[in-house]
């Protein structure tokens, strides 16, 4: 389901613009979808509270948590079952913030990520980002939203940025605290352009990963063909434009990108930028070959770039204690072709 089209048909049954909002409000609130001033049942025109129940039951299967994995330092991962029993990640953080996904695998294949072993395997529509949202509002409190899940959001524009604008506009969520990830596309660029006097403006982050682009194109082989200066100079012109400082997501992979070289290149690109570099130690993926630098390296690398001039900042992946980088829970819990038909012969009846 698209947001569009929820709009659409609230009007087709007679909704005004306010009666809209105050539906679209109570669903992003995670409340009955009659929530509202007192009086809301009187306001809302006859066919519109008809259709409600109808409704409600849709988007509710919109999105369903299948499994939830609490994290020592209190964020907790969870597995979100689409209607179409396809599975993506989100992430309850702390600070009444959530991290959601926009597709349900990934085309860029970055080397040391789970989610993109598969590739993309579909778009998510802009209804089901928003309800990754609704689930978690309905176990806590989100005034931040980051969309940095599953999927490359650059490969879903349209999706996502109707997405943010419900979000800015109805979920009570700032402009600030509604943060688009992207490894760096034009597309995304100009869309953030164009709205540069909007209402709702996100802010952005940038997964750099590394100053050197040789081991960019192997890490992320199938990012878009863009020079990591390009990148850097586009970022800042929107750091400017919307007030926001961009975040540089930099994971920290040891013997990779976390060596002198790599420092020297952080502080040519970003010395006098509107920015702060994101440090995070690797979430592990058995398999993919890439280890997490040992705290010591990894504060090391934080001080020196302190003392150069540098905003940065040492993050936790969430789920580290439970195994859930992206991608992990969904990979453990999805059923191969090949595994299907073998429990089919598993069960089948033997003859005699």
């Amino acid at each position: 389901m698209q947001i569009a089209a929820l709009r659409q048909r609230l009007r087709e049954l007679g909704a005004k613009p306010a009666h809209e909002a105050r539906v679209l409000r109570a669903w992003l609130a995670g409340q009955p979808l009659t929530a509202g001033p007192r009086q809301a049942e009187d306001v809302l025109p006859l066919a519109v509270r008809d259709a409600l129940p109808a409704l409600a039951a849709e988007l509710d299967a919109l999105a369903r948590v299948r499994s939830q994995h609490p994290g020592a330092d209190g964020s907790a991962r969870l597995l979100v079952e689409l209607a179409d029993r396809q599975m993506v990640e989100s992430v309850l953080l702390l600070k009444d913030g959530l991290c959601v996904s926009t597709q349900v695998g990934c085309a860029v294949g970055c080397r040391f990520c789970m989610t993109g072993r598969d590739g993309l395997l579909r778009q998510l529509g802009s209804a089901e980002i928003v309800a990754q949202v609704v689930l978690a509002r309905r176990q806590r409190p989100v005034k931040k939203v980051v969309f940095m899940g599953m999927g490359e959001p650059a490969h879903n524009l349209d999706n996502v940025f109707a997405a943010i604008d419900l979000l800015g506009r109805e979920g009570g969520i700032g402009h600030k605290n509604l943060v688009l990830s992207t490894v760096g596309d034009r597309r995304v660029f100009d869309k953030l352009e164009s709205l540069a006097a909007g209402d709702v403006r996100p802010a952005l982050a940038l997964s750099l990963h590394t100053t050197d682009p040789e081991l960019r194109a192997q890490l992320l082989p199938r990012a878009p063909q863009i020079g990591i200066d390009e990148l850097v100079e586009r970022a800042e012109a929107w750091a400017r434009a919307s007030g926001y400082p961009i975040q540089y997501q930099w994971t920290l992979l040891a013997g990779v990108n976390d060596n002198a070289a790599e420092i020297d290149g952080i502080v040519r690109l970003l010395k006098g930028k509107y920015a702060v570099m994101n440090l995070i130690p690797y979430n592990e993926n058995e398999g993919l070959g890439y280890r997490r630098p040992d705290r010591e390296r990894a504060g090391e690398m934080l001080r020196t770039l302190h003392r150069r001039g540098i905003l940065t900042k040492l993050r936790t992946s969430a789920g580290q204690d439970v195994d859930g980088g992206c991608g992990q829970l969904r990979a453990r819990a999805t059923v191969t072709p090949a595994e299907i038909k073998r429990q089919r012969r598993a069960s089948a009846p033997t003859s005699g």
